[in-house]
């Protein structure tokens, strides 16, 4: 299988059409369609059904269009690594993170590098553990940004000094709107959309005192814009963290802390026996001295 036939393949899966892929990758149509007719050979699937005005994915066609692009994507990064100049730190830091204001103290780290090395780039990822988790296995990534809980005992990792706190957030015309904080019999019998990870953890449930089975959980999230859609159109009350959305001004939604206080460490992991770039050594040196 080569990058070349890879790079081919995607372009078919982006367009949708062999003909508008062969003009965007400036080839003929006749050699596109030989490329995949030789890779589906090569793979023993069908990878593409073929319509009359468009081309879809097959099911094994969607998982090889998920990887290929992964691999694509490791391939541009170590170009970027191994073209850097050795005499100057430059290349591009690959960082993947949920939604956590403990991310402004590595904001900060990133800040500082690139004042010191004008070279660095960055590219943020953004989806919850799992997520992060998968692509920093497979070297797509140089650091990820995991809310605990969650296991962190295959990589090596340094734990922020910030920690975020857990609320509610409603509708400001929402009954609890009017409390100071939110004790856990407050939300027994009210419909609750909670984060799948902070679920999974137990820490959330082991809060609220009473199986999930026992809850009205109407929704789940993994990232938390579109949960606070839904809250604001009132489906329910949202279990998050604070200050990811912004509840000032003339917004629809209030944030009101759970009482006792639930709080969630977040750390930046990487890969055991991971060979970082310059830039990443540097980064990881600049969060040392903020932890």
């Amino acid at each position: 299988m080569e990058f070349r036939t890879l790079r081919s393949f995607l372009a078919v899966a982006r367009e949708q059409s062999i003909s508008g892929a062969a003009r965007s990758l400036n080839i003929t149509q006749p050699s596109l369609s030989r490329q995949i007719m030789e890779l589906e050979e090569e793979m023993g699937v069908k990878l593409l059904e073929r319509g009359s005005r468009k081309v879809t994915l097959t099911r094994q066609g969607m998982l090889l269009c998920k990887r290929a692009g992964q691999i694509m994507d490791l391939v541009q990064q170590t170009r970027e690594e191994v073209t850097a100049a050795e005499e100057e730190v430059s290349g591009v830091l690959h960082i993947g993170a949920g939604e956590t204001q403990a991310f402004r103290t590595l904001a900060a780290a990133v800040r500082e590098l690139m004042a010191r090395h004008p070279g660095v780039r960055y590219h943020l990822y953004s989806g919850n553990a799992a997520d992060v988790a998968e692509r920093l296995d497979k070297g797509l990534l140089d650091f990820g940004v995991f809310i605990e809980p969650h296991d962190v005992t295959k990589y090596h990792y340094l734990r922020l000094p910030l920690a975020d706190r857990w609320g509610v957030l409603m509708r400001r015309d929402s009954p609890l709107a009017s409390h100071d904080a939110v004790r856990a019999e407050d939300l027994w019998n009210l419909p609750l959309i909670c984060s799948r990870q902070a679920l999974a953890g137990g820490q959330l449930l082991s809060w609220l005192r009473v199986p999930a089975d026992k809850l009205s959980i109407v929704g789940t999230y993994n990232l938390l814009f579109n949960a606070a859609m839904m809250a604001e159109a009132g489906t329910g009350y949202v279990i998050c963290l604070d200050g990811i959305v912004n509840t000032a001004g003339d917004s629809a939604l209030c944030f009101r802390p759970l009482t006792p206080t639930l709080k969630s460490y977040v750390d930046v992991v990487w890969k055991k026996n991971q060979l970082f770039s310059r830039a990443a050594d540097l980064l990881l040196a600049e969060l040392r001295e903020r932890a």
